[in-house]
């Protein structure tokens, strides 16, 4: 499992990538707090999210509340602050979890153990992106009160789409996804179930929603 760090306290930031090391994590960080950080941490893989709310230009809520129009991985805070509307308004804007500093190390890791846990596929009945849930159990695609039936490889294209909403997918990242899944699609078959799948994202109003990045693949 990746986590990203995002603290601007050199010290605690490498005392964190060395903590998440040695207890068998991919640890990575930013360090460069100038420009846009929402745009950046789009681009970076990952699968949880460190994130100090005092940081240099932007706050960690607001940072926060922007990615979470865009993707549902956990957000843990890991905080100075103590008071307890801080910790509310962390669980308001979409944070999984808050500790404050001095944290102690194994109820830190606890919490990363348990909130990527909660955030596996495994467990989900549905997935969302903006207002769109795509129904893992039946196979639907919901948007307001509209919904409509996917069949099983237009369903496993939308999933993958939802599990990396925000990064754009290659063609050849959505084939070996389902050939290595058994639901084997060339590049034709993928095409034409691309454009089946947007004819009913637009019945349902979401025209626009899967994204073509022009010589790059698919967005949502």
């Amino acid at each position: 499992m990746k986590i990203l760090v995002i603290e601007d306290d050199k010290n605690i930031r490498e005392q964190l990538i060395t903590l998440l090391k040695n207890n068998n994590y991919e640890a990575i960080s930013i360090d460069d707090f100038e420009n846009n950080m929402v745009e950046k941490i789009k681009n970076i893989d990952f699968d949880l999210l460190l994130l100090d709310i005092n940081l240099p230009n932007q706050n960690g809520f607001d940072i926060c509340k922007s990615l979470r129009g865009e993707m549902q991985k956990p957000i843990i805070f890991v905080t100075s602050r103590t008071a307890e509307e801080d910790e509310l308004k962390s669980i308001l804007i979409g944070g999984n979890d808050f500790i404050t500093k001095p944290y102690n190390k194994m109820i830190l890791l606890e919490k990363i153990k348990r909130a990527l846990k909660q955030n596996n596929p495994v467990n989900y009945k549905e997935l969302k992106v903006k207002d769109a849930i795509l129904d893992l159990h039946f196979s639907l695609l919901k948007y307001k009160d509209s919904e409509v039936e996917l069949t099983r490889n237009e369903f496993r294209i939308m999933y993958y789409l939802f599990l990396n909403a925000g990064k754009v997918m290659t063609k050849e990242e959505l084939l070996d996804y389902l050939w290595n899944d058994k639901y084997y699609l060339d590049e034709n078959i993928l095409n034409v179930n691309i454009n089946r799948l947007r004819k009913k994202l637009e019945e349902i109003g979401l025209e626009g929603f899967i994204k073509t990045v022009r010589g790059e693949g698919y967005q949502i």
